[in-house]
């Protein structure tokens, strides 16, 4: 799967599910018991979807091969010369 095929709303779904999992581990002791996705308010939801989409947006962008400077260029031995 490529970050194309990744939507924000299941970035964002996943990362509060770790998010949630892992808070024990860091010493994180707010919440009692994790909150579920479903439970979370739609404007936190919202906050997270954009967060993901500029993250996902900031990926693609970092992560894209730069464009090769010399590729309208001839292979050496492959040009035509001629008048």
């Amino acid at each position: 799967m490529s970050i194309q095929e990744v939507s924000a709303e299941q970035l964002a779904e996943l990362f509060h599910q770790y998010h949630q999992a892992l808070g024990p581990d860091f010493g994180c002791t707010s919440h009692s018991a994790p909150e579920s996705w479903d439970h979370v308010s739609q404007q936190e939801r919202n906050r997270m979807v954009a967060a993901a989409r500029v993250a996902i947006l900031e990926v693609a962008s970092t992560t894209t091969e730069p464009e090769d400077p010399r590729r309208y260029f001839a292979k050496p031995g492959a040009a035509e010369w001629g008048c």
